[in-house]
């Protein structure tokens, strides 16, 4: 039988049960927990439903302009949520489950937009562009220009019509972030202003990774570090304007460092007219043409660290003729080339494992089974102050070949190991014909450009 005194203890049982399945259900859900904690607005308290058939564009536009006058943040609940055509407002915060919080982009325009934003903030959400057609004035599915603080966390970027993420003068960072299914680049960011790109995964897009560009070569300052891309395709063709992992263009001051690249249809790194650049600590797999690049009007670059396995050509320090000049090329492994390109290849050809030509050195590299040359100093008359030294070359066609042109500026070749090379160890050439024996024989090169001595060849 019940008395008071029972009902009463089974009553505060039953409520410490409820409590604590609340607090179980909230731990489940953490990203809930957290914005009510902070204060956040609720989508649904406004009338977006998540699931719903219809568009919700007009109410989400409603619901962000009203939390950016607020200035308070916005949870999404899990579910998916078709909109389209949105222009972000001056601040926003908008948080969702992560993987289970799916913006889809209904179509007819552009995703969403934003234009001299304040403060733009992401977390947890999935963008699903759908495969669908984007307006020609639109540039990505999220589509952001001038922003001065931008943080995108934690999200899924997939299946955009154009590029994943386009930046135009933005400032801020994108991390932890898997975009993928890109019809162009998965990350593009243009005339930055300090911009950090770490932690994320870029895979299958069409036409690039991750693309740091400006207009006109400055100082950009970006950072690209710890992200993983792979499989990169070039479906709008050329010989190196798509294809390529990671790309910086006219950005100068910019970090690429510790990004795992591979499966690229032309470069794992491309560095183009890009200043005081340093690509340090890369593994690059399986590049269609050259694993790192540093080419054009660059001066000033540190390639060191880097593993290239499986390319046409290794590491590329070149274009002296357009003032690329002032490198360190160092540390590197570079092995397993191959003769075989996406293009037919200029002269002398693929299969080159470090080349340099203006005011370089290139010391402490091991490079095997490069079947061209080993390196590459200089092309014809473009050539300057390159020193190569302490370097490992097995198994190579030629193990490395300098430049013999009237004209050729100094090069010390010194102290390094060349084993199984089949066409000589060291030889100088006239542009891509070799014009003399085995120069590692003797300390008399015969041209006063060039010193070769303490080789050791086997």
């Amino acid at each position: 039988m019940l008395n008071r005194r029972t009902l009463l203890a089974r009553t505060a049982g039953f409520a410490a049960a409820g409590l604590f399945a609340g607090k179980a259900a909230a731990k489940s859900l953490p990203g809930i927990e957290m914005a009510a904690m902070r204060g956040s607005i609720n989508a649904t308290e406004i009338g977006v439903q998540p699931g719903a058939v219809d568009d919700q564009s007009k109410v989400f536009a409603k619901m962000l302009a009203e939390a950016s006058d607020r200035d308070q943040p916005v949870f999404l609940p899990p579910g998916t949520y078709l909109v389209s055509n949105l222009k972000l407002p001056a601040r926003m915060r908008l948080s969702g489950v992560p993987g289970a919080t799916r913006i889809v982009y209904g179509g007819n325009g552009h995703l969403m937009m934003a234009e001299q934003a304040e403060h733009i903030e992401f977390s947890g959400l999935v963008f699903d562009g759908a495969n669908r057609w984007l307006a020609d004035y639109a540039q990505g599915l999220l589509d952001l220009r001038r922003v001065c603080h931008l943080v995108i966390d934690n999200c899924q970027v997939t299946g955009s019509g154009k590029n994943g993420l386009a930046l135009e003068h933005a400032v801020g960072r994108i991390g932890r972030c898997d975009i993928s299914g890109a019809a162009d680049a998965g990350i593009y960011s243009v005339e930055a202003g300090g911009l950090e790109i770490s932690g994320n995964s870029v895979s299958d897009c069409a036409n690039g990774g991750i693309l740091v560009h400006r207009w006109q070569a400055a100082e950009d300052g970006t950072i690209v570090s710890g992200n993983r891309v792979q499989r990169i395709g070039a479906r709008s063709g050329g010989t190196g304007q798509n294809g390529n992992g990671i790309n910086a263009f006219r950005a100068g001051n910019v970090i690429i460092s510790g990004n795992v690249v591979s499966d690229c249809a032309f470069t794992a790194i491309r560095a183009n007219s890009a200043s005081n650049l340093q690509i340090t600590g890369n593994t690059c797999s399986r590049s269609g043409e050259t694993g790192i690049y540093s080419e054009f009007s660059f001066e000033g670059a540190i390639l060191s660290n880097n593993l290239v396995d499986g390319a046409a050509n290794g590491i590329s320090i070149v274009n002296f003729n357009e003032g690329g000049r002032m490198a360190v090329c160092s540390n590197n492994i570079v092995r397993n080339l191959s003769t075989s390109g996406p293009y037919t290849a200029d002269p002398p050809g693929f299969g080159v494992g470090i080349s340099a030509e203006a005011d370089t050195t290139v010391s402490g590299n091991v490079v095997e089974n490069a079947p061209l040359y080993g390196m590459q100093l200089g092309w014809g008359p473009y050539l300057r102050n390159v020193v190569a030294t302490g370097n490992i070359i097995r198994q190579a066609g030629t193990g490395i070949v300098v430049s013999v042109v009237e004209g050729s500026g100094t090069a010390v070749i010194s102290d390094n190991v060349i084993d199984g090379a089949k066409n000589g160890a060291i030889i100088g050439q006239r542009w891509a014909d070799p014009v003399t024996g085995d120069l590692s024989r003797s300390t008399d090169t015969g041209y006063a450009h060039l010193t070769v001595e303490r080789n050791k060849v086997s």
